[in-house]
């Protein structure tokens, strides 16, 4: 009777560890890979970050400042030439030195900051319309041949067993068996 209980107690004890130990992750797919992170290599991202294009020069920004002009009328200025800079802190420590009022210094940060995340958004949103499409390609093509090889969607000899001929038109007037009830979802 002692063994008995031991038996059972062990057995139980093996079940629960067995199943707290499952390595199963949900982020894999069915054949225990995880997905594949694609990285930007140091070419895509010079290619994706915008090029600071500073029609207005920093010098400029230093003399409307100098001149009495308020920071609304400076970005605008920025806004209106479609300037954008790629400071440093060391620059933005200066020119605040020289008297470029601090909105106009995070003004600049901000556009280029959402530049930047636009930028970035762009090239995410292209790459997964790409999976997508690639994953519809590859659906269309197991498709595809889900049609050519299954019996019941093809037929065989032209035969098919829902009364609709195996080539041609869905709809055309070929020679078939059955009650032509229709085809199966997938064979359409």
């Amino acid at each position: 009777m002692r063994n008995g209980l031991l038996m059972i107690i062990g057995s139980t004890l093996l079940l629960t560890a067995g199943c707290a130990t499952n390595n199963y992750d949900h982020a894999a797919d069915g054949a225990g890979n995880t997905p594949r992170i694609d990285r930007i290599s140091a070419e895509e991202l010079a290619r994706i970050i915008p090029q600071p294009v500073a029609k207005l020069s920093l010098d400029d920004l230093v003399k409307l400042s100098q001149a009495g002009n308020n920071a609304e009328q400076i970005i605008a200025q920025i806004k209106a030439t479609d300037s954008m800079y790629d400071l440093t802190p060391s620059q933005s420590v200066e020119l605040s030195g020289k008297g470029v009022d601090a909105k106009v210094l995070d003004f600049i940060h901000e556009q280029r900051e959402l530049a930047l995340r636009n930028n970035l958004a762009d090239e995410i949103n292209r790459r997964e319309k790409q999976k997508q499409a690639e994953l519809a390609r590859l659906k269309n093509r197991l498709w595809q041949q889900q049609r050519y090889y299954d019996p019941y969607c093809r037929g065989y000899y032209g035969l098919t067993p829902y009364g609709y001929g195996g080539y041609g038109s869905r709809f055309g007037s070929h020679f078939g068996l059955g009650a032509g009830v229709g085809m199966p979802l997938g064979c359409w």
